[in-house]
This record gives C-alpha cells, sequence and structure tokens, in this order.
C-alpha cells in the first residue's frame, strides 16, 4: 500500500494542554511520520504520513485529544507527498 501524507488543522483548547506530546506518541505507536506544531491562532497543526487507516486511526484520536483538551473542529486535506524519517514536534 502507499503511504498518504496529510495536512490536519485542529481547533479548540488544544495549546497548553500536551496536545503535541499526545498526537506525537500516537503518530510514533502508527508508524506515522511527519510533524505537529502549533499555530499563531491557537491551533494545531499536523503533517502526517502513513498508511491511510492509521492516518484514520490518528485523526480519530486529534478529535479526542489529551484530558485537559477540548477539540471543536478537525479539518483534513491530503497534501503533496513529503519524506520525513521520523514524527517530530516543531
Amino acid at each position: 500500500m502507499t503511504a498518504k501524507t496529510k495536512a490536519i488543522s485542529v481547533k479548540g483548547r488544544v495549546q497548553g494542554v500536551g496536545f503535541r506530546y499526545f498526537v506525537l506518541r500516537n503518530a510514533k505507536r502508527l508508524g506515522i511520520r511527519g510533524f505537529v506544531k502549533n499555530m499563531p491562532d491557537r491551533s494545531v497543526y499536523i503533517e502526517a504520513q502513513g498508511q491511510e487507516e492509521n492516518l484514520n486511526e490518528l485523526i480519530g484520536l486529534c478529535w479526542k485529544g489529551p484530558d485537559r483538551s477540548r477539540v471543536d473542529s478537525v479539518e483534513t486535506n491530503e497534501v503533496v507527498r513529503k519524506e520525513w524519517n521520523d514524527f517530530y514536534v516543531e
């Protein structure tokens, strides 16, 4: 199966609650490569590359988030494939 790359934007109370590290742990567990970072508009932005079923699981987890988060929306778009060796927090 071919790896896909998705851009994921998560909005709500997602900064200052451990959201990036929640994504990092789950992405590594799912074998996903890419990055996660906080954005100036208080959202979290993720670029994730992996098998579609693993990406879908990560997107589902983004809707849940860590305990102190509140997720209002998760938007996803397929983006041009990039190459990462690992998953990291920017």
